[in-house]
């Protein structure tokens, strides 16, 4: 009997492919984005000095109902609006291995909706 790779270890592989062709710089950093259930966060990194320049969170903003595609345009618009006053203005998009759909649509949207671009 062959034992199914778990929906998370699935997850995990894509974005490692993902991550083969995406890397972050100081002049254009990466915007991560993971999701669980109930909330969605979202990270600005600079890959090359190892470090999270800006970040935002349904958990920061204290949204209730974060784990839903409001949730995650408000996190989008956030991200965007705290990378302007941080003086980053392009990104390269990292949807850490979810499809393009849905809560990770909605939050990249939003956040090109408030200036961020990608």
């Amino acid at each position: 009997m062959i034992k199914k790779e778990s929906t998370n270890v699935a997850r995990q592989r894509r974005h490692a492919r993902v991550r083969n062709k995406v890397q972050g710089t100081k002049e254009c950093p990466r915007l991560n984005v993971f999701r669980s259930n109930s909330h969605i966060f979202a990270q600005i990194i600079d890959d090359e000095n190892g470090t999270t320049l800006v970040s935002s969170s349904s958990v920061e903003l204290k949204i209730k109902t974060g784990g839903n595609s409001e949730g995650a345009k408000l996190v989008g618009a956030d991200i965007a609006k705290k990378a302007s006053k941080a003086g980053i203005k392009a990104v390269v998009f990292d949807r850490g291995g979810y499809q393009y759909h849905g809560r990770v649509a909605a939050l990249a949207d939003a956040a090109r909706e408030n200036g961020l671009e990608f």
